[in-house]
């Protein structure tokens, strides 16, 4: 089920990126501190009493000159509006509503979408006196808080999450294949999904997507059902030649990532791996989806005999956290490979949701120790009980050791290698927990 996403605007030095730093640290015990891989600070999933979202920095609203003011604060507003479930608008006490302030505010009252007004930097008496004036922004109440000193932030938390969407019901079993295709724009995400319907030449239907009007796309191949999932690449493209376009390509990307259980991440073999590229690709591995990395375009490089290998190689090494995902050069223009793609995500599709069984794995992990012996901390050797797989899609296998804070993260990468060797499990990342003792006699 997709994660409500929650857009902070506002203009700099508002305290908007104080929020929401403040809202992603431990300390705050309201987030759930993922690997960071390839992520910066746009984005992050966070959870305030049993609700999941995920946040979005819009990275502040730029004003370059007052010349320029409609057109930069619409530029940057209108994008937040567009894939957020709930607006947080951050504005300042201490300088009171500003013209960007109400430029923005004109928009969110036209939105149709949820909008908390947050008044940041109260920090005194005086300050709070301040608020009544946001009320003439016409967004409902405003809510007193210090990003700074966490005041009222579990307040604002508990306005957010009051306007989330209602949850729906557990889907339905659905055997359909779901993809998402992601890159950045321009790479060739639209051309790619046209190859695969073109080709086909057996659309089903369109039906309703999320709730933000997406539409899916129904494929059929060789008795099999896809689920194209609507990204940014097959929407209308936005009216817009900015650069803020490029940074909200994750953002495009969030929602048909959670929903998905294969993800095509789109790259450009002209430009080959950007840091925005990393950006993308890291999201879809830390939600545990299957991924392969499409190259597109390769009809456009000069090519030789080791150019496949520099170029899977260069990947290899730019996602160093993707290894697992199979490299795909193709060119969505000429069709060349198109065909491949489904096949491969049928492969991927499989490997996800391969169980092994305890027995067998057991051997594996036995046999890996043999080759490499478990390591060592302060006399302590690590002892492995044994181990179990407790779930697929993403697959997950737990050990139950002596003492986990002796299991090395080396060495569990050695044990994930083996198990690869021996299993596969292709395109699909694996989740290893490891238990201690206490945990196995429970």
């Amino acid at each position: 089920m997709r994660k409500p996403i929650v857009a902070i605007v506002g203009r700099p030095n508002v305290g908007k990126s104080t929020l929401f730093n403040k809202i992603a640290k431990k300390r705050v015990s309201i987030v759930d501190d993922l690997p960071g891989v390839t992520r910066d600070r746009l984005y992050w999933d966070a959870e305030w009493l049993g609700h999941e979202f995920t946040m979005i920095d819009t990275g502040g609203i730029e004003v370059d000159s007052n010349d320029f003011i409609m057109a930069s604060v619409r530029r940057q507003a209108a994008l937040a509006i567009e894939e957020a479930d709930v607006i947080l608008f951050v504005v300042d006490s201490k300088t009171g509503i500003t013209t960007a302030d109400e430029e923005v505010a004109a928009l969110l009252r036209h939105a149709n979408k949820p909008v908390i007004l947050a008044v940041n930097k109260v920090d005194s008496i005086k300050d709070s006196e301040a608020v009544y004036e946001f009320y003439g922004l016409g967004l409902g109440e405003p809510l007193a808080v210090s990003a700074a000193n966490l005041l009222n932030l579990g307040d604002l938390l508990d306005a957010v999450v009051a306007e989330f969407p209602p949850e729906q019901e557990a889907e339905e079993q659905d055997d359909r294949i779901k993809i998402a295709v992601i890159g950045r724009p321009n790479v060739g995400k639209s051309s790619l999904v046209n190859g695969l319907l073109g080709q086909e030449r057996v659309i089903v239907s369109d039906i309703p997507g999320t709730t933000r009007d997406a539409i899916d796309t129904v494929l059929e191949k060789d008795g099999v059902s896809y689920v194209l999932i609507d990204t940014a690449g097959m929407r209308k493209k936005a009216k817009i030649e900015d650069e803020s376009i490029e940074r909200y390509s994750v953002v495009r990307s969030l929602s048909a990532v959670e929903r998905a259980d294969v993800v095509l991440m789109v790259l450009d073999a002209v430009d080959r791996v950007t840091e925005q590229d990393k950006k993308i690709a890291g999201y879809a591995h830390e939600a545990g989806k299957s991924l392969i990395i499409v190259v597109n375009k390769w009809d456009l490089v000069e090519k030789d005999s080791k150019t496949t290998l520099e170029y899977t190689q260069e990947i290899r090494n730019e996602l160093a956290f993707m290894q697992y995902a199979p490299v795909l050069f193709i060119s969505a223009l000429t069709k060349q490979r198109v065909h491949r793609v489904l096949e491969l995500v049928n492969y991927v599709a499989e490997q996800r949701s391969m169980r092994i069984a305890t027995n067998v794995l057991n051997q594996v992990i036995s046999d890996a120790v043999s080759i490499n012996p478990t390591p060592s901390d302060k006399g302590k050797r690590l002892k492995i009980y044994y181990a179990t797989q407790s779930g697929v899609n993403p697959p997950t296998i737990v050990f139950f050791v002596n003492d986990p804070e002796v299991m090395h993260f080396s060495y569990l990468r050695f044990l994930e290698n083996k198990l690869r060797e021996s299993f596969g499990f292709e395109g699909s990342p694996l989740r290893l927990v490891v238990r201690g003792k206490k945990d196995k006699e429970e």
